[in-house]
């Protein structure tokens, strides 16, 4: 009986990146050529088309982020802005200076009870 050799298998196509769930996209010219030419900005090696999507995704889900958190740090801004104009619309005329700035602080930052259970404001 021969002895067979084995001959182990070729790998064809680009390297796995470990196990995830493909995703087929269909891209037209105009979108492959602005994906090919930030790829060519890029520091060699340059990444494969499938890299440069992944990469791209990642950036773009990261500066969503930063933008929700600018744009609700705006609002709670904005907000607390006209309840401290409201407030001071309502306070009484002829309180002192001090009585209505501890009116309004307590009046902004709420009954502490609340506070504890804030998950927005830091502790």
């Amino acid at each position: 009986m021969k002895k067979q050799k084995v001959i182990p298998r070729k790998k064809t196509g680009p390297a796995a990146t470990g196990k995830g769930e493909p995703v087929v996209v269909r891209m037209h010219q105009p979108q492959l050529e602005a994906l090919d030419a930030w790829i060519a900005q890029q520091e060699t090696p340059f990444p494969s088309r499938p890299e440069a999507v992944r990469r791209l995704v990642e950036l773009a889900l990261a500066n969503s982020k930063k933008q929700r958190a600018r744009y609700s740090e705006k609002i709670a801004a904005k907000a607390m802005e006209l309840a401290a104009r409201a407030i001071d619309g309502l306070m009484d005329p002829s309180a002192s200076a001090d009585e209505k700035a501890v009116g309004k602080r307590r009046l902004l930052k709420g009954p502490s009870v609340f506070r504890d259970v804030r998950v927005d404001q830091k502790k």
